[in-house]
């Protein structure tokens, strides 16, 4: 069984990110190794889908999404 979810290009971007910092850290309260292989497994699918981490100006689209996304939180 799959499960679909939507990202905006934003959501992703910044997902992305965030996943990649913490993927070898003990920083994030992993209970158990599925945890982990899935959140491994979820980088891994948005690796394959952005090509933004490998642009020149790969920071300034971060802190860009960063901004619009929380923007929208208001």
């Amino acid at each position: 069984m799959a499960v679909r979810i939507e990202l905006t290009a934003d959501e992703a971007l910044v997902l992305f990110e965030f996943l990649s910092r913490y993927e070898n850290s003990e920083a994030l309260a992993i209970e158990h190794q599925a945890e982990r292989r899935a959140l491994q497994n979820l980088l891994a699918l948005l690796e394959r889908q952005l090509v933004e981490p490998f642009r020149a100006d790969y920071a300034d689209l971060l802190q860009r999404a960063r901004e619009r996304l929380r923007s929208s939180q208001t």
